[in-house]
């Protein structure tokens, strides 16, 4: 009797590539889950959940990205020091005029597993809040968002 194997891709296998998204006029959620799919590898035909199959990510004008309805307003960012009462909030509008990149950032972070692969994956996302980057050695190729890669 035969058995089919399952394929599972050795680290030799996996190739790591750029890739170069530009965040202008983009939808927060869309970008962001655009942008974890391409981390975690599913774009690939060889996929596979465990393993860290995805491209390194470089995005640009994140200072640039549209949110829908009235989140401006009502989104907030938690965080927590650990100490009774220690809970910290900001509002969408002041984390996006502060920090425009750590918006992106904790969106792509919602949509990553959070298990060890996931702390290695959101180091492969680097997020500029202008259209300079330093990464033009790695020569990244450019992706377009809604945009199904062949």
């Amino acid at each position: 009797m035969k058995f089919q194997k399952s394929f599972y891709p050795k680290p030799e296998h996996i190739t790591n590539e750029w890739v170069l998204v530009d965040a202008q006029g983009q939808t927060l959620g869309r970008i962001a889950s655009f942008v974890a799919n391409i981390i975690r590898g599913k774009n690939k035909p060889t996929y596979t959940p465990s393993a860290d199959m995805g491209d390194h990510v470089v995005v640009i004008n994140a200072a640039q990205i549209v949110v829908t309805g009235d989140k401006t307003n009502q989104k907030r960012y938690y965080r927590h020091s650990g100490y009774p009462g220690g809970i910290k909030s900001i509002s969408h509008r002041d984390l996006a005029a502060t920090d425009p990149s750590r918006v992106l950032e904790n969106a792509i972070h919602g949509m990553l597993p959070k298990t060890k692969l996931g702390s290695k994956l959101q180091k492969k996302v680097k997020i500029y809040a202008g259209a300079e980057h330093p990464h033009a050695a790695q020569e990244p190729r450019v992706v377009t968002v809604g945009v199904k890669e062949s």
